[in-house]
């Protein structure tokens, strides 16, 4: 199956999700809208095997979740978002900057227990999303140059060199923790390790050693009903 192909089937399934609960758990099942801002950057390893040293990027999500019921104070959370995630890396007084933005799904556990006049918020599992689109900008003096992201598991020996690539598959973890207030408005603090090379092999570079992995936290506010 290609990604394309996972990605419609993962929404198709949050979709039935949906209805199921709607259907099923009418009164106990909650619905939420949520956005925030992404703080992501890039860890792993360039061409040569050295140790990434990219800075954080700025970045920002926003979508919808459930809270289904499926034992006292634990819910099955499924989502779907928007997501801006990236990386920045200043050298040799050139600043690069790597926008990829995405559809994303988590599929999350989630504890929720009464704690004062609302409710604790603790969370954690995995997530899969799919590059859209992305830009690449680099920055030096009064040189500046940007360019769109193409999304390819392999770059041919043909490609050109100016082009950037990434794969547009990214799966990981997530983990998180927030508090609802008694009116339904929540605040959560998110954490989020990618599991997947999202660089594409590259067979321009004999011996690529590349390695790319999101990596990140988040804020996100949102309202339950």
């Amino acid at each position: 199956m290609n990604t394309k192909k996972l990605l419609i089937a993962l929404i198709l399934m949050l979709s039935v999700t949906f209805a199921f609960a709607q259907v099923n758990e009418k009164g106990k099942t909650s619905f939420g809208i949520l956005g925030g801002v992404n703080f992501q950057t890039f860890n792993g390893k360039d061409f040569s095997g050295n140790t990434l040293e990219n800075d954080m990027m700025i970045g920002y999500h926003a979508g919808v979740n459930v809270l289904i019921p499926v034992a006292p104070e634990f819910y099955f959370q499924p989502g779907l978002l928007f997501t801006v995630k990236g990386s920045k890396n200043t050298s040799n007084l050139m600043t690069s900057t790597y926008s990829i933005s995405s559809i994303e799904l988590p599929l999350n556990l989630v504890y929720r227990a009464s704690l004062g006049s609302g409710y604790i918020l603790a969370g954690f599992g995995p997530y899969v999303s799919y590059g859209i689109m992305g830009k690449a900008k680099f920055d030096g003096g009064s040189l500046s140059y940007e360019t769109e992201i193409e999304f390819k598991n392999e770059v041919e020996i043909g490609d050109p060199l100016t082009s950037i690539y990434f794969k547009a598959l990214d799966a990981g973890g997530n983990v998180f923790v927030g508090y609802e207030m008694a009116g339904g408005i929540f605040l959560q603090l998110n954490s989020q390790i990618g599991m997947i090379n999202i660089k594409p092999e590259d067979k321009r570079l004999p011996n690529d050693e590349s390695v790319v992995k999101n990596t990140g936290f988040g804020l996100s506010l949102g309202y339950r009903f």
